[in-house]
């Protein structure tokens, strides 16, 4: 009825007007060209789209780049067959399990964190002090963060020093782990809770409180509506932060070089040490190889996050 009555309206609002002297109506005007013209917005983007060539694409076209060739700029492929050396395996395996460790906790106990938040207003005092901590925390890192753990747990930190005289505890009595690879779990859970909070919590908050309306008036329980609507409905995005958590820490490098300064625990500083090191030469064009694998696990990660976090959308709309 509706689509008749608009489509008659259209019609007679379509029509020639009469003429008031009475003559034949005008010949009607030609139609417009219908071809699509260049929009000058698209401009807006150059000077991004510079950016992103000369800090990412021309980087990382070079870094991959080198690893096909040696120190004298012939082919080969010597590079990239290292990566299946059993110290590099070694070296890829530290980082996938320490990414996946901080990736799991800061994702469990951030999506905790985004739960407490949410009986909180979102325009309250606590709620944004939160928010903006989570944003700073969450790229606090490199030299700042590795100085923070080391002036508070290292040798002589202020917690370690006051834990053995109080109470005769020494922390650091089955070695300096802070500064061999498990040290590294602590500074990376540190900025790992805050990401979690930052890309959890607007998925958490876009849950629907007719939801819950609907499951007490069906007779369930609070238990049963995480059950059966909150986790299936969060499991998306949930693990959706949880792939960047893990990308996120496979790529970091700053606090891993400043906290762990000796030996190459993981890929970025065995990257490091392919480019600088004064005991192994000639071996520096291995840092594009290993380079070449860490985009390569990071651009699988990322795709993965892609699509879960497609899936999520949906719902979120």
């Amino acid at each position: 009825m509706t689509t008749a009555v608009t489509a008659g309206a259209d019609a007679v609002a379509s029509a020639p007007a009469p003429s008031s002297s009475g003559s034949a109506p005008s010949s009607p005007r030609p139609a417009a060209p219908t071809g699509r013209r260049l929009s000058w917005a698209w401009l807006g983007l150059f000077p991004f789209t510079v950016y992103v060539a000369l800090f990412l694409a021309l980087p990382t076209a070079l870094a991959i780049g080198s690893g096909f060739f040696t120190r004298e700029g012939a082919f080969t492929w010597s590079n990239v067959a290292a990566l299946g050396d059993p110290l590099i395996l070694r070296t890829f395996a530290n980082s996938a399990g320490l990414s996946l460790l901080t990736a799991v906790i800061g994702a469990v106990v951030g999506a905790l964190v985004c739960y407490a938040l949410l009986g909180l207003s979102a325009e309250g005092t606590v709620r944004s002090a939160v928010d903006a901590a989570a944003g700073v925390l969450a790229q606090f890192g490199g030299v700042m963060l590795a100085f923070a753990f080391i002036a508070t747990i290292g040798i002589q930190g202020v917690v370690t020093v006051f834990l053995r005289d109080a109470f005769g505890i020494d922390i650091f009595a089955n070695g300096t782990w802070l500064y061999e690879l498990p040290g590294l779990v602590l500074p990376y859970v540190f900025f790992q809770i805050p990401l979690m909070v930052i890309t959890f919590l607007p998925a958490l908050s876009a849950l629907k409180l007719q939801w819950a309306e609907a499951n007490l008036t069906l007779g369930g329980s609070a238990a049963s509506f995480w059950a059966r609507i909150g986790i299936p409905v969060l499991a998306p995005s949930f693990i959706a932060s949880l792939l960047l958590l893990f990308a996120n820490a496979f790529s970091s490098y700053a606090t891993a070089a400043a906290l762990a300064s000796q030996g190459s625990q993981i890929v970025p500083l065995q990257i490091r040490a392919a480019l600088t090191s004064e005991t192994v030469l000639g071996r520096e064009n291995l840092a594009g190889a290993l380079a070449l694998g860490m985009i390569v696990v990071v651009g699988l990660v990322m795709g993965a996050y892609t699509l879960v976090q497609r899936r999520a959308a949906r719902w979120q709309a």
